[in-house]
């Protein structure tokens, strides 16, 4: 197979949910993909604040992809704080800005569907952010529990089913393939 001479011009929205594995690791191996065509991608990663591995893969390719950390530096369990909501509107705020920015041609926002759940963004924010995306852009919204008017509005959604887990065998998160 050949791979296209043009570049797209039409960018889609695409959601990876559901309570499988797998993602995050979905909307990077897309990142991956569009470094090696050429293309700048951003990556915004909510309600991760704290030191993941996939910081120190990023690092590696930091002049085609920018990696920011949208949340804090810990789990938000309850209502959010006032401080956690303003991380969160800013880090939206980020990001929209940068698809906005004419820089990247793929933009993904990392675990977005489960700021939405956990209250730190509301679902019009993020449908907002979906009818200002630029026609050249390609949008990818992971994360568990997407709600139903992100998937309506989507142009593809995928959802991870975890059918069997090495977790509920006692299994920790492992160096390089869980964290």
């Amino acid at each position: 197979m050949a791979l296209p001479k043009k570049v797209w011009e039409k960018g889609y929205v695409q959601v990876y949910t559901g309570n499988g594995k797998g993602k995050t690791t979905a909307g990077f191996g897309l990142a991956l993909r569009a470094v090696g065509a050429g293309f700048k991608v951003y990556i915004g990663q909510f309600v991760k604040g704290m030191d993941y591995i996939e910081l120190k893969s990023f690092e590696a390719l930091k002049e085609q992809v920018t990696l920011r950390q949208l949340g804090t530096d810990h789990w938000v369990f309850g209502n959010p704080s006032a401080d956690d909501l303003a991380n969160a509107a800013a880090g939206l705020e980020e990001a929209r800005r940068e698809m906005l920015s004419g820089k990247y041609k793929l933009v993904v926002l990392d675990e977005a569907n489960v700021a939405v759940s956990l209250g730190l963004l509301k679902v019009e924010q993020m449908l907002e952010l979906i009818d200002v995306k630029p026609e050249g852009v390609e949008l990818v919204l992971t994360g568990r529990n997407a709600p139903e008017e992100i998937i309506e509005r989507a142009d593809l959604v995928t959802e991870m089913r975890e059918i069997k887990h090495y977790y509920q065998k006692g299994v920790k998160a492992r160096l390089g393939i869980e964290c």
